[in-house]
């Protein structure tokens, strides 16, 4: 978990609970629980856009390479027949 020991975690939970007081951990641990959910689902949702792009890009330079090349044989044909 991050690298981090129990020990290193018990103390700063206890380094927090003097801090915040017991009434402001709980808040202040769900606020951090819903941040951490909301970047891994936007983290996820990139993700998928960018992979979503990546494979329709690809997609289109596939149909250039075979347009370019039936084009690229017309020309050289219509070149050997002059």
């Amino acid at each position: 978990m991050l690298g981090i020991g129990f020990w290193e975690l018990l103390i700063i939970l206890l380094v927090g609970l003097l801090v915040f007081g017991p009434k402001k951990l709980p808040e202040i641990g769900r606020a951090i629980g819903k941040a951490m959910y909301q970047l891994k689902n936007a983290s996820s949702s990139f993700t998928q856009e960018m992979s979503k792009e990546w494979h329709k890009l690809e997609a289109e330079d596939e149909e250039e390479g075979k347009g370019k090349g039936k084009g690229e044989e017309e020309a050289k044909d219509g070149d050997a027949g002059d």
